[in-house]
């Protein structure tokens, strides 16, 4: 098929490899803006960019596709069959939506209708979730709510963080899309049930703040959840310490005041959390320093028992 392909992170990277290792055309890349990136500033393009400018596909990138001049004509001129659209962050209007002959379907990763947003794969490990997928749906102008076509279910594995769960979800999002795009007009329409929806929004950075009155295990699901971004923390002696890793530990323990380091291991260090519950966090970034170890960031007393945190 030909296909126009709207992707911007790397999420989206497998789906654009994958059609074109099946043999199907792409006519166009459509992809977010270059952004200020790092301390520099420098302006940075989308992973998907710089895999389609590798492979010598044709590019572009508006800034807001809703009003940017001559939008739906350059895309009708590419002559797809079909727009594939994958984490492409901006939501098209009707007047895309319709121009190619099977119009346009979205890979999102979750059992729609629950996370519907732009944060499925994080919303699904906040809320404990055991379960999750990837559905790929017929594209309409409201967020996520178009007729589905597809689904494939999946277990969350018991330490997955959002990154490793995203990149598994983007490659059977890719062997689903391409059965879908193999059976594209025989596979009937499937309305969303309204009634089962739920919101998966963008994760601001503050909501990476880590609450040491929550128990364990929902600073566990909170730690996943942001990995790799936009990261969990807490705060030591005015620094901010990013948490990269940690584990609830069984069991109630006596403790102190939530936020309060129980113990010093060469597994990290134990924190006290809500409920007389423990959680230990294994490695962590300090503010404008490399990740690292737990336990070296207490080395030459940096960290004592008893210490508090948040």
């Amino acid at each position: 098929m030909r296909i126009v392909f709207f992707g911007s992170p790397e999420a989206a990277l497998p789906a654009l490899q994958g059609l074109l290792t099946a043999g199907h055309t792409i006519e166009l890349v459509v992809t977010q803006p270059d952004k200020p990136a790092g301390r520099g500033k420098k302006l940075a393009a989308p992973p998907v960019k710089e895999f389609a400018l590798s492979r010598s596909l044709p590019v572009y990138q508006p800034g807001r596709i809703r009003t940017a001049p001559g939008a739906p004509e350059r895309l009708r001129a590419a002559w797809a069959d079909i727009f594939v659209v994958v984490a492409y962050g901006q939501i098209l209007p009707r007047e895309i939506i319709d121009i190619p002959p099977h119009k346009t379907v979205n890979v999102h990763f979750s059992l729609l209708p629950r996370y519907r947003g732009a944060a499925p794969v994080q919303g699904a490990l906040l809320n404990g979730e055991t379960r999750t997928g990837v559905t790929i749906f017929r594209l309409n102008e409201k967020m996520d709510e178009g007729d589905i076509l597809t689904r494939s279910e999946t277990a969350i594995l018991l330490r997955e963080t959002a990154g490793e769960l995203e990149a598994r979800l983007a490659d059977i999002g890719t062997a689903l899309l391409l059965d879908t795009l193999d059976r594209i007009d025989e596979i009937p329409l499937q309305p969303q049930d309204p009634t089962g929806a739920t919101l998966a929004p963008k994760m601001r950075k503050e909501d990476g703040r880590l609450d040491w009155s929550w128990e364990a295990g929902e600073v566990d699901r909170r730690v996943r959840a942001f990995s790799p971004r936009p990261s969990a923390f807490t705060s030591f002696k005015g620094q901010r310490l990013i948490v990269l890793k940690g584990a609830p530990l069984s069991g109630a323990n006596a403790c102190g005041n939530p936020g309060t380091v129980h113990r010093i291991a060469k597994e990290g260090l134990e924190i006290c959390c809500g409920g007389g519950t423990l959680y230990r966090i294994e490695r962590l970034r300090p503010e404008s320093r490399g990740a690292m170890d737990a336990y070296a960031f207490t080395l030459n007393g940096r960290v004592r028992a008893g210490d508090l945190l948040g």
